[in-house]
């Protein structure tokens, strides 16, 4: 039982982190119903520009470890959203009634053109994310969570909110939903198609830096390939909870945090490590598969009329 304990608190941390990725996924797809596997490296790049902010500070200033964590999420954002707008603009408008396998060929290649380029800038080694938050562990029965955790769960849970506030409470939001309806029709009654897809990119992509920096303070470490996987898994959690609903890439991304946890720590212990972490990418895609099977909407569905 305390097994099981650990790691829902270790699986919900994770899921929250594809949460916030799959919602990228899934406003895109929403929208336009293009699949951007591009999304990851914007990730990457996020976590990138954010170490070397952040590595640039703690060396030279004597700033506090929160203000420069702070410094370095307010460079990487507006970075990741230009490079989500550029993105669209370049790649994917020209593109846009081009026959559904071509723009997914251009985000593929993209993902491939930014993984080089980071790898060209940061080099191919594992890069060391400083250390600046000194990790103080509460206990809940015989687990253990982290401060580090808990402002990763805060600071998601305040995110998804805040967009879905954005998403139905907002004009912008009101334009991206009527968009995902119907596009000539919203465009006939003044939307402006081309501002409000870009305008799902570039937020999306503000999500993106702020998992990269999560991704990068958790496990202290980035990678110029670490978003390839994670953005696979958080691609994975959108189609699970249903690929063009917010609230399914959100019940998604938990569930699956939920279900890689049990499936690397409670099942390895089981098995006798047989099935353990080395193997955790094992269950995700497993369960990929038998949503794709089985339910390939998804485990909400896909209301069209909401999809955001």
């Amino acid at each position: 039982m305390d097994i099981l304990l650990q790691q829902l608190i270790n699986g919900v941390t994770l899921g929250a982190v594809y949460a916030l990725v799959a919602l990228g996924y899934t406003m895109v797809y929403g929208i336009i119903g293009l699949i951007n596997f591009a999304h990851g490296e914007v990730v990457m790049i996020g976590a990138m520009v954010a170490f070397t902010v952040i590595t640039s500070l703690a060396a030279h200033t004597q700033l506090p470890p929160l203000l420069i964590l702070l410094i370095g999420l307010v460079v990487a954002a507006p970075t990741c959203m230009l490079l989500g707008y550029g993105l669209e603009r370049l790649a994917y408008r020209p593109l846009r009634h081009a026959p559904r396998l071509t723009p997914l060929i251009t985000a593929i290649g993209m993902s491939i053109v930014l993984q080089n380029v980071a790898m060209i800038i940061w080099g191919r080694n594992y890069i060391n994310f400083p250390q600046m938050i000194d990790k103080t562990s509460y206990h809940i029965g015989n687990a253990l969570i982290t401060n580090v955790q808990v402002a990763i769960l805060f600071l998601s849970a305040l995110t998804m909110v805040g967009l879905m506030w954005l998403v139905y409470r907002t004009k912008l939001g009101t334009a991206m939903r009527a968009t995902a309806q119907d596009q000539m029709v919203a465009g006939l009654m003044g939307v402006n198609i081309n501002r409000v897809i870009a305008a799902a990119f570039v937020i999306g992509s503000a999500l993106a830096a702020l998992a990269g920096l999560m991704v990068g303070t958790y496990y202290e470490i980035a990678h110029y390939q670490m978003g390839f996987m994670l953005g696979l898994k958080a691609f994975t959690a959108a189609v699970l909870g249903g690929i063009g609903n917010l609230a399914g890439a959100m019940a998604g991304g938990l569930l699956l945090g939920i279900i890689e946890a049990l499936g690397a720590g409670y099942i390895g212990d089981l098995t006798g490590g047989f099935l353990g972490s080395h193997y955790q990418d094992i269950f995700a895609f497993f369960v990929l598969i038998t949503v794709l099977v089985f339910r390939p909407s998804g485990l909400l569905g896909e209301r069209v009329g909401e999809r955001a």
